[in-house]
């Protein structure tokens, strides 16, 4: 077998573990490991530099879907999902989804790559200074009503745009507002299940609409081949992630991700210089 695709399927077979391991652990989807692979790897499939960034963000929210639909499964064991706030929020995501998959449609790569390398070093800080967003001595309510549309719309866009589960601002807000922070994370696994089946619905037909041409194994924005390995290793790797946070202090994980975050927002960047 040729060198260079025993590389590349172990590349993914690792972003797939280490991204099923982050969903479990933060709440986070792993799109922050997986769209940083796959902008290194789909080069080998050929294809079109706009084209490839579309792809490899279409193609982590589809892998979302099954990361996070089985750390929700490990969670809800344990009683830690708070499905009352997933219904609540449900709606608004979708919206927030669907507007976040029309603008990038209207997005060249640069673009996406700016706001991706921007969004990750916003994000950083919280995994860095966890210590700032501890719960609060007189927890803030949930948001509702006018303030939960602002906030649930605008989280599914972004993340829509980013390839990632949102798990990161919502666990910060369900921990300011009083809740804890194993049932934080375990309730973000389901917003990333939300956020990524309309997502990689919307990146899929909008690949399907574009005429040029997309990486080998690719349908729409969604390479099925890099799907299936990445998939494949967060079925094994989610229930771990969500095993290890019940039984965990996250800080210095926390800390070590966030530096990671740094280090792919300044590559990311350095590349468009």
């Amino acid at each position: 077998m040729d060198p260079e695709i025993i590389l590349m399927l172990c590349s993914l077979l690792g972003a797939g573990a280490v991204a099923g391991i982050t969903t479990g652990l933060f709440g986070v989807g792993g799109g922050f490991i997986i769209v940083p692979t796959l902008l290194a790897i789909l080069p080998m499939f050929a294809g079109d530099s706009d084209g490839l960034v579309h792809t490899a963000i279409g193609t982590s929210l589809a892998s979302i879907i099954v990361s996070s639909f089985r750390a929700v499964q490990t969670h809800r064991k344990n009683n830690l999902v708070d499905f009352s706030v997933l219904k609540a929020w449900a709606p608004w995501l979708l919206i927030g989804v669907a507007g976040g998959v029309v603008l990038a449609s209207y997005m060249d790569a640069t673009a996406l790559i700016v706001v991706f390398a921007v969004g990750v070093l916003v994000y950083s800080i919280y995994f860095i200074f966890p210590q700032y967003f501890e719960p609060k001595e007189v927890p803030w309510s949930l948001p509702q009503g006018l303030s939960l549309a602002g906030f649930a719309s605008a989280l599914g866009g972004f993340s829509a745009l980013l390839g990632i589960g949102g798990g990161t601002p919502f666990v910060v807000i369900m921990v300011i507002c009083g809740r804890r922070v194993h049932q934080a994370v375990a309730t973000a696994a389901g917003v990333g299940f939300i956020i990524a089946i309309p997502g990689a619905i919307g990146f899929l037909i909008l690949g399907l609409t574009q005429k040029a041409p997309l990486p080998w194994g690719s349908i729409g924005y969604v390479h099925i081949p890099a799907l299936l390995a990445i998939s494949f290793m967060t079925v094994f790797t989610s229930p771990w992630g969500a095993k290890i946070a019940q039984r965990l202090n996250e800080v210095h994980l926390k800390r070590a991700f966030g530096i990671y975050l740094i280090a792919v927002a300044i590559s990311m960047l350095s590349k468009l210089a």
